[in-house]
């Protein structure tokens, strides 16, 4: 707490992808990142004996098991699906329909 935060450049994400699994297994590295800096700041606050701060960062750490969950689900599935452009259009409605959750 009451400390300095220093924010420095935001790598920019790739451009393209070769398939939608890529996609999908980017984000999922991506989630599994931020779960690692959510672990490490909830790591040094149990340190801390700063039980606040645990508190506060338990509901992100509830998000991201389900962040970490469904990217990992969505790997999986376009995996399988393959080339399938039938399976790849059901997934595309799946994921249209989850858009507005």
């Amino acid at each position: 707490r009451d400390g300095k935060v220093e924010v420095g450049a935001v790598e920019q994400p790739p451009a393209e992808f070769g398939a939608p699994v890529e996609i999908f297994a980017e984000a999922l590295a991506h989630e599994r990142k931020v779960t690692a800096s959510i672990n490490a700041i909830y790591a040094q606050a149990m340190k801390d004996d700063d039980y606040a701060t645990q508190v506060f960062l338990q509901w992100f750490i509830n998000e991201q098991v389900e962040e970490e969950a469904s990217a990992s689900e969505m790997v999986e599935r376009l995996t399988m699906a393959g080339d399938n452009r039938a399976a790849l259009l059901m997934l595309d409605a799946e994921m249209k329909g989850r858009a507005a959750e």
